[in-house]
């Protein structure tokens, strides 16, 4: 059995019920999915997830829209951007594709928010595709069981080669096996701690032949603090202006901060995102 075939086995098996796959799973939700999902877990997505797509159904309903109102829903899952990104994309889903979604990469990369790898998961699972949909958790299970490494300076065009190489001829297989590998590498082969005895490819991994090596010279991200960070800041300024529609008065004091300077930095990094926008003197609102 190929590793892929294994791999997709065990997917059948332990797979997460999420309401963005599956067969029934159509382009859009797909698409909010994979920008509600960037740098932010599963669990924290699922609630703003169902709330969205209740809210705003298709990609007109959110181009419909205001600003303020997509900043308000999108609350405090975090990286506030990726909201008026996605309101970004579907006004222009709605007035250059007739309100669908397209099936297509370079149409899908000049949407606001889309890279490479979205555009990728969104062409996979939502339209069947077969096109290699590489993540870190992907990357991660390919070095090990392919390169023997726990980490790999491996250039894209040879990372994306290798990968295509796992997927089955059809693309909607092939998607389910991009998430299988996926899905195995967010619960099984993790970074910190792989439940190897659990891994359906064991004997075939060359990290696992190996020893499980790890590099000498590893670096580990350094975490940063977020109390008292700017992107707390940031979050408590937008707080207050949820709360209301109407315009309010930002300084230091009456959003509890007490660093002066952090505070205007924060001001000015979410105007310049677009997120707020100045009345007048040290009076601000949510985008109109």
């Amino acid at each position: 059995m190929s590793p892929a075939d294994a791999l997709l086995s065990w997917f059948c098996a332990h797979a997460r019920d999420l309401p963005w796959r599956g067969a029934g799973a159509s382009p859009w939700p797909v698409m909010v999915s994979e920008f509600m999902l960037q740098q932010t877990p599963v669990a924290r997505v699922l609630p703003y997830f169902t709330q969205w797509m209740r809210q705003w159904p298709t990609p007109a309903d959110l181009a419909a829209a205001s600003p303020a109102d997509v900043v308000r829903a999108w609350d405090t899952l975090g990286y506030p951007r990726r909201a008026l990104w996605l309101h970004e994309a579907a006004a222009t889903i709605v007035d250059a594709y007739g309100g669908e979604v397209p099936a297509d990469y370079s149409a899908l990369r000049r949407l606001s928010g889309v890279g490479d790898y979205t555009a990728s998961a969104i062409l996979a699972f939502a339209f069947g595709v077969r096109i290699p949909v590489i993540d870190t958790n992907v990357r991660r299970v390919w070095w090990r069981w392919e390169l023997g490494q726990d980490d790999a300076a491996v250039q894209p065009r040879v990372e994306h080669a290798a990968l295509e190489r796992w997927l089955p001829a059809d693309g909607h297989r092939a998607a389910q096996v991009s998430l299988a590998i996926m899905e195995f590498g967010a619960l099984i082969c993790t970074a910190r701690t792989p439940l190897c005895t659990q891994c359906p490819i064991a004997e075939t991994c060359q990290w696992r032949e190996r020893g499980y090596p790890r590099p000498a010279t590893r670096v580990r991200p350094i975490s940063k603090r977020y109390e008292g960070s700017d992107r707390q800041a940031r979050g408590r300024i937008l707080a207050v202006l949820r709360r209301t529609a109407d315009a309010t008065e930002l300084t230091a004091q009456t959003v509890n901060w007490q660093d002066p300077g952090q505070f205007e930095r924060a001001v000015s990094s979410l105007a310049n995102d677009g997120l707020i926008t100045q009345v007048r003197e040290n009076v601000w609102k949510l985008p109109d």
